[in-house]
C-alpha cells in the first residue's frame, strides 16, 4: 500500500488544483482508479445556502520577466507562483507597481506562500521574499493566461458503499489545493485507500465518501444531501492534514459527545502512547459546515500536525519531504481501526439477569485459570456479562472495564453465538 500511495501521490502532485477548474476533474479522473465515484458538475451561479458557486477558473500559463526578457517567476515551475483565482493580465510595469501584485513571507523568507482571491477579481503572483528583496529597479512584463467562466462549473464527487443498514458513516475530504502534500493530497489518498479497504468487507453502515473543494464544496453538497444525512448520519469524519509523522490529533464534533468522538478517543486512548483531543472550534475545515447549528452532525476530525499548527503549512515547504508514507499508512489502519469499532459498538443484553451464568458448561471458564491469557479473558468476559443490562454499549464497556476493546469485540462475538448475549 505504501507505493501505491506514493505513486498516486506523484501523479497528482503537480495539478493545479482549486474551487473549480480542469485540475479537479484530472485530479478526480486519477482518485476514480481507486474509488467508483460519482462524479456531477455544479454549475457556476448555483445558489447553496448562503452561497454561490463561482465561475470556473482555469489557468494556462503565468509568468513575469524582467527588463532583460528573463523569465523570473514561472506558473510552470511551481503552481503555487500564481495568486489562485488570478484573472488574466497582459502589461508591463515598474518594479513599485508590481510588488503591489506580490505576495512574500517575510517570516519565512525562503517559501513561496500559498495565497488565492477567490471571491474578489485580481491577480497576483507568490515568491519567496529573499527574491523579493533581490528584484532590481526596471520595467518587468507580466502575463497571465487564464480564464473565469460564468457558465462553467465546480466538479465534486461521492461514492456509496452499501451496507447492511440505510445508516450512514461520512468520510469527507477536500481538492482544491494546488502542490501540497499533507494540507490536500494526504486526505483524498488516505480515504481512497480507506474505500478500497472498507469495499472489501461485510459491512453494517452504509459508507458515503466526499470529494469537494473546501467550504464551497461542503456547502453545496449539503444544500443538496443535507436533509438526508440529517436523518442517517451516525458517524463522520473530515480527513486532512493527515500525511506528516506528527502525533494524532482529534478535533471533536460540536456534540463533543457523539460516536465518532468517543470512538476515536477509545481507539487513540489504547493504541497511541501521545495523541491530542481538542473540542469543537468553528475555525477550522469542513466540519464546520457539517456542525453548523442548522445540522449539528456528528461529524469530527482525525489528523496529524493540525493544519495552522505546522511551520509548513500554506507554503512550499509543504511537499513530499514534509510527509512519510509510512506515516500515512499508519493513519489509514488507524481510521480502519476506529470504523471497524463503530461497526462493532453495539448495546448488548445478557440473557441471563439473575446471577452471572455458569460459564463452564458453556466451554467458557478456562480449565487452567491461572494463566495470565487466560484471567484477563475471563475478567473481560465478567465485565462484558455485567455490563450488558442494554443501557451501556461496547464503547462504555470498555472505558469503564478498561478492557481492550479488540479483545471486547472478540469475546462479544462469543458470547452471541453462545446465546448468552443479545445485540439490544
Amino acid at each position: 500500500m505504501k507505493q501505491e500511495l506514493e505513486s498516486y501521490f506523484d501523479r497528482l502532485w503537480p495539478i493545479c488544483r482549486s474551487l473549480t477548474g480542469n485540475g479537479n476533474r484530472e485530479t478526480l479522473k486519477i482518485l476514480s482508479e481507486i474509488v467508483d465515484l460519482n462524479i456531477s458538475e455544479i454549475p457556476s451561479g448555483t445558489a447553496c445556502f448562503d452561497w454561490v458557486v463561482p465561475p470556473e477558473w482555469n489557468a494556462k500559463e503565468a509568468w513575469i520577466k524582467d527588463s532583460h526578457g528573463n523569465i523570473i517567476v514561472d506558473f510552470k515551475n511551481n503552481n503555487l507562483h500564481l495568486l489562485g483565482y488570478s484573472v488574466p493580465f497582459k502589461g508591463r510595469m515598474s518594479l513599485s507597481e508590481l510588488k503591489s501584485h506580490l505576495y512574500t513571507l517575510p517570516e519565512q523568507p525562503d517559501l513561496i506562500p500559498y495565497q488565492t482571491s477567490y471571491y474578489k477579481e485580481c491577480w497576483g503572483f507568490c515568491i519567496t521574499h529573499n527574491q523579493l528583496l533581490s528584484l532590481e529597479d526596471g520595467e518587468y512584463e507580466v502575463y497571465i493566461d487564464s480564464s473565469l467562466n460564468p457558465k462553467g462549473s465546480m466538479t465534486i464527487a461521492d461514492a456509496l458503499i452499501k451496507g447492511e443498514t440505510e445508516e450512514e458513516v461520512l468520510l469527507s475530504t477536500y481538492i482544491c489545493h494546488p502542490s501540497m502534500a499533507s494540507n490536500e493530497l494526504s486526505g483524498p489518498l488516505i480515504s481512497s485507500f480507506l474505500y478500497q479497504l472498507l469495499k472489501t468487507k461485510k459491512l453494517r453502515y452504509t459508507y458515503r465518501f466526499i470529494f469537494v473543494p473546501e467550504t464551497i464544496g461542503s456547502i453545496c453538497y449539503l444544500s443538496r444531501h443535507g436533509r438526508h444525512l440529517n436523518e442517517k448520519l451516525v458517524a463522520g469524519f473530515v480527513i486532512t492534514t493527515i500525511g506528516d509523522d506528527g502525533k494524532f490529533t482529534y478535533k471533536k464534533s460540536r456534540r463533543e459527545n457523539a460516536l465518532p468522538d468517543r470512538a476515536t478517543e477509545l481507539v487513540l486512548k489504547q493504541q497511541e502512547k501521545d495523541y491530542i483531543i481538542e473540542n469543537f472550534s468553528p475555525i477550522g475545515s469542513d466540519e464546520r459546515q457539517y456542525c453548523s447549528p442548522g445540522f449539528n452532525l456528528p461529524v469530527g476530525s482525525l489528523m496529524r500536525t493540525r493544519y495552522g499548527k505546522y511551520k509548513e503549512y500554506h507554503t512550499s515547504a509543504d511537499n513530499k519531504d514534509f510527509i512519510s508514507f509510512d506515516a500515512m499508512q499508519q493513519s489509514i489502519n488507524t481510521y480502519f481501526d476506529i470504523l471497524n469499532l463503530i461497526e462493532a459498538n453495539h448495546k448488548y443484553i445478557n440473557k441471563i439477569q439473575f446471577c452471572e451464568p455458569q460459564l463452564g458448561k458453556r466451554g467458557l471458564y478456562p480449565t487452567l485459570i491461572s494463566q495470565k491469557e487466560n484471567a484477563d479473558f475471563v475478567s473481560v468476559m465478567m465485565w462484558l456479562l455485567n455490563l450488558a443490562d442494554g443501557t451501556n454499549d461496547l464503547i462504555d464497556i470498555a472505558n469503564r472495564s478498561k478492557a481492550p476493546y479488540k479483545l471486547l469485540i472478540d469475546i462479544a462475538q462469543q458470547l452471541v453465538c453462545k446465546n448468552l448475549l443479545a445485540i439490544n
